[in-house]
């Protein structure tokens, strides 16, 4: 267990023991930071976490409020089956038209939270740290920009779906191994470079584009001799330029 879990795992016991009550708001980062004797961003990357468990929520320029508990789904508990390649597929169709949409949607605050995840990836890769946190933290966030829950929530099930993934976590093994982080980096400023534009034409080509680097990795590191090896049957979706 990496410390920002282990300080995380605290301050939801916290939280769930009646320290902390739905509305509360919780200390500032560097208080945190004290009581456990940790450095701040330590204590960040462990409100992203609880962040994307959705106990907490970070208001930019407010602080860190506890939110309602959600009631737990049991549609996507332990591996669905899906192969790798027919997710991404799914991920490709929908997060490049929720992008195009958030790219007229986001508010100022959106963007301001979109800019700290990155921030957060761009420090994991400076440490060293192969850690998707931050990088699921954008995808949720750029979903949430579109101010559709629905989509929303589409999107953090396809994130459960994948984390549940027998087939994903035996490719992550070999992800770990290699550095695909800087460009993940990179194709998240210029989805976030669009949004900020306003040109849902861009943001949705990033997206694609995103996604379809992702595939290029994945076909890199899967075995296609492998009779689970969907790679060949889900083909990328097209980004249409002209909407």
């Amino acid at each position: 267990m990496r410390l920002y879990q282990e300080i995380g795992g605290k301050l939801r016991s916290a939280i769930e023991a009646g320290d902390y009550l739905v509305g509360d708001r919780l200390p500032p980062e560097r208080d945190i930071a004290e009581t456990f004797s940790v450095s701040r961003s330590v204590v960040r990357e462990a409100l992203i976490m609880l962040e994307l468990e959705k106990r907490v929520e970070v208001r930019k320029g407010s602080g860190v409020y506890v939110l309602p508990r959600q009631p737990e789904a049991n549609i996507f508990r332990g591996d669905t089956g899906y192969g790798p390649f027919e997710l991404l597929q799914a991920r490709q169709l929908l997060e490049s038209e929720v992008a195009a949409f958030a790219a007229m949607q986001a508010t100022k605050n959106d963007i301001l939270k979109m800019r700290d995840a990155i921030d957060q990836e761009r420090g994991f890769i400076e440490r060293g740290e192969v850690d998707e946190t931050a990088d699921e933290l954008f995808h949720t966030l750029l979903a949430q920009a579109s101010q559709n829950s629905v989509l929303a929530n589409m999107v953090v099930d396809l994130w459960q779906i994948r984390k549940g993934s027998a087939m994903w976590q035996g490719i992550q093994q070999h992800v770990g191994k290699s550095d695909h982080g800087q460009q993940w980096l990179l194709d998240h400023q210029k989805i976030l470079q669009a949004i900020l534009r306003r040109d849902p034409k861009a943001a949705k080509q990033a997206m694609w584009q995103h996604l379809e680097n992702v595939k290029i990795m994945l076909l890199e590191v899967s075995d296609a001799e492998d009779p689970a090896f969907d790679g060949f049957l889900f083909e990328s979706i097209p980004a249409v330029l002209n909407k």
